[in-house]
């Protein structure tokens, strides 16, 4: 009885999969997902999320600089400034705003934020879902590609079904070769990314 559970579980599971499979290529187009424009990519400039850490810098002003950790509601707080929203802003931004709060107390202040240990809001990040080594949410880096976002999340699972893998983006899904990349090393595979895209990669016959 249990040999005839384990083979029932093992087909549903075989089923699945195939389901899964067919159901992202039938979705999915013909094409590579179409290339960022040269504007988009030149005009990238990363957005503040929760939980990104800010270097704060005032210029000839140590005491007013600080590091802070943006808190989950969006805003940080430092010296001289309380409780202003960073999530959403730009680091020019950021310190724009920082500027025009802080100009009542010193004379034309020139301030500066660069951001470390990046999360990154939810639109700003690269979702890879299914059968990856390590599936995950990562912050979108500038001239992201396939191949960047693969490595970060630890390449394909053993049972992947890497070349029925599909982008989506912008509600459109379109078709990704993901052994042919990361297998065979075809660098013709590797496309660039966006922010906001996902990444789903099925299983295979198993």
């Amino acid at each position: 009885m249990r040999v005839v559970s384990w083979l029932l579980v093992r087909r549903l599971s075989i089923v699945f999969a195939a389901a899964t499979a067919l159901l992202l290529s039938a979705c999915a187009s013909n094409n590579f997902p179409p290339a960022p424009s040269t504007a988009a990519a030149s005009d990238y400039h990363y957005i503040i999320g929760p939980g990104d850490t800010l270097h704060i810098t005032v210029w000839q002003n140590p005491d007013l600089s600080s590091t802070v950790q943006v808190r989950p509601d969006g805003r940080i707080s430092s010296p001289l400034v309380s409780g202003m929203l960073a999530a959403g802003l730009t680091a020019d931004q950021l310190a724009a705003e920082i500027s025009k709060d802080i100009a009542k107390y010193v004379r034309d202040p020139v301030v500066t934020v660069v951001v470390s240990d990046f999360h990154g809001a939810l639109s700003q990040q690269v979702s890879i879902v299914g059968a990856a080594a390590k599936p995950q949410s990562i912050p979108y880096r500038d001239k992201m590609t396939l191949l960047d976002a693969m490595i970060t999340a630890g390449g394909l699972s053993p049972y992947a079904n890497g070349n029925a893998a599909v982008l989506i983006r912008d509600g459109k899904s379109y078709s990704v070769r993901l052994d042919g990349l990361l297998r065979q090393g075809n660098m013709a595979d590797n496309v660039p990314l966006l922010p906001g895209d996902t990444i789903v990669i099925p299983q295979g016959w198993f």
